[in-house]
């Protein structure tokens, strides 16, 4: 019996063991349960004081009333979906090759690119004007069809297929640009009396900026955990939302079809070239494709650069700054210079457009200068902070010029255009970076682009100062005739 006894009382030990073992878990779990809870209820807190802070600022100045509110942050969520594409892409396509490799694949892509942007670019701008009572349902269509072309990748993945991957991408690249002209001829339809046209595209680029610097950590931690292919799945979700926010802008931003009055000119005039869209817009394009030039071109080249360790900074042993780490600082330098740039714009308000994109491209040569001269890493992130500055403040102040300068007629034709324009001259400059990245010599690099620079400056220069001289000559001319023909006094009334 004294057996049974002990083994009855360890069995009613274990059982007051278990049960109070029971009664800790339980009481954790509820801590936990109560934890989370209260730490969901915080970041929806967090989360509801930031979107209505966000809100305030997107609708500030009356841009609640005109839409400008609404086509702020539809803006902001096609720039995160564009961003988790590229974070998806980057190491599937590019970056996960070894250099020597990675070259080829962006070549390729770079020339792939040229292509449809050459061939369509007649076509998008005229297409788009022609459908300007169905803008929002064109800017929707063109974030389902990057939806759709996301589904088409994320599958393209697994096997590897190359091909589907460029198309998707190149699709992708396609449809942003059609939604960017989309967006831009709206953009006086939906401006407040309160605020420049400057200022408004600048507000726009600082959300859109702001998203994307918000969307592509999480993209990057996301597609580090559950690949390419589901960064891509997320990314599809991300644009059907955004389209069905699309269809839902205000219905003025859509313009009425109206009769013209001569038919013949009107089918002439839809046909925009960059000789058709007049001096002041044409010198403006003259300065924002020599700053895209060179912003294609300082990316690639920079990047191989310090990719093949042939930049003179990471020659140097045991130091912090690895390939890494100085393609993240010149990264963040490029981010920071496009939201200042967007800053600025938004500062300038009021002041000349056309001057600001003279003054960008000057900037940017004295800068490309400077760093040919003293190449180091400070100064290349120098020059990649000054590049972006210019490249986000000239293509602003850009777009300020053509909806001020462009009848609404032709407004998305001419759009249409100068995108293709300013992309093409991208991809050109990023070529040429391929290929003086091969030299492995930065200086002879910047140098060259620094002369290029400098002699597109001076020409823009000098055209500008024959026109102004031409303008006021002609003024002079009609000030003259009408001193020597002066009208006639009327006759009187008799009686």
């Amino acid at each position: 019996m004294g057996g049974w006894d002990r083994a009855r009382e360890i069995s009613r030990r274990v059982g007051h063991g278990v049960a109070d073992a029971s009664r800790a878990t339980f009481r954790a779990g509820k801590a936990t349960a109560v934890g989370t809870k209260k730490a969901g209820q915080a970041t929806a807190r967090g989360a509801q004081r930031v979107g209505r802070a966000t809100r305030k600022v997107t609708y500030a100045n009356g841009a609640d009333r005109t839409g400008l509110g609404r086509l702020i942050e539809l803006s902001a969520g096609e720039s995160a979906g564009d961003a988790l594409v590229t974070v998806a892409l980057a190491s599937t396509v590019f970056f996960g090759l070894p250099v020597g490799e990675a070259r080829g694949p962006v070549a390729l892509y770079l020339v792939i690119t040229m292509i449809p942007f050459a061939l369509l670019a007649p076509f998008v701008g005229p297409i788009l004007d022609r459908f300007r009572s169905g803008r929002r349902y064109v800017m929707a269509g063109t974030l389902f069809g990057r939806g759709l072309l996301c589904f088409a990748m994320a599958a393209a993945v697994g096997p590897n297929d190359l091909v589907t991957l460029f198309a998707g991408a190149l699709g992708v690249l396609v449809l942003s640009k059609a939604y960017n002209v989309s967006r831009a001829a709206i953009m006086p339809s939906v401006l407040p009396a309160d605020i420049s046209l400057v200022s408004a595209n600048a507000r726009i680029t600082l959300f859109i900026l702001l998203s994307a610097g918000i969307a592509v950590p999480v993209a990057g931690g996301l597609t580090a955990w559950l690949g390419s292919a589901a960064m891509l799945r997320i990314a599809m979700v991300a644009f059907l939302l955004v389209g069905v926010f699309a269809v839902r802008l205000p219905r003025h931003v859509d313009s009425p079809d109206v009769e013209e009055e001569h038919p013949a000119e009107g089918r002439a005039q839809r046909w925009r070239t960059l000789l058709k869209v007049g001096p002041v817009v044409g010198e403006a394009v003259g300065a924002n494709l020599l700053i895209r030039l060179f912003s294609g071109f300082l990316l690639f080249f920079l990047l191989f650069m310090v990719q093949d360790k042939a930049a003179p900074w990471l020659l140097v042993r045991d130091t912090f700054f690895d390939v890494k780490v100085t393609i993240g600082l010149l990264a963040v330098a490029a981010g920071v210079g496009g939201l200042v740039g967007a800053a600025v714009a938004n500062w300038s308000r009021n002041h000349s457009p056309q001057l600001i994109t003279l003054l960008t491209l000057a900037v940017t040569a004295i800068t490309t200068i400077t760093t040919a001269v003293f190449f180091n890493l400070w100064a290349a992130v120098a020059i990649s902070f000054i590049t972006a500055f210019a490249s986000g403040l000239g293509k602003l102040a850009l777009d300020a010029i053509v909806q001020q300068e462009i009848g609404e007629e032709v407004l998305s034709s001419t759009f249409g255009v100068t995108e293709a324009i300013l992309q093409l001259s991208w991809v050109f400059g990023g070529l040429i970076g391929l290929l003086l990245s091969l030299t492995e010599n930065g200086t002879a690099g910047l140098v060259t682009l620094a002369v290029v620079l400098t002699a597109g400056l001076v020409w823009l220069l000098i055209k500008r100062r024959r026109r102004i001289r031409a303008v006021n000559a002609r003024i002079q001319r009609e000030h003259t005739e009408r001193l020597s023909n002066p009208p006639e006094p009327l006759g009187n009334p008799q009686g």
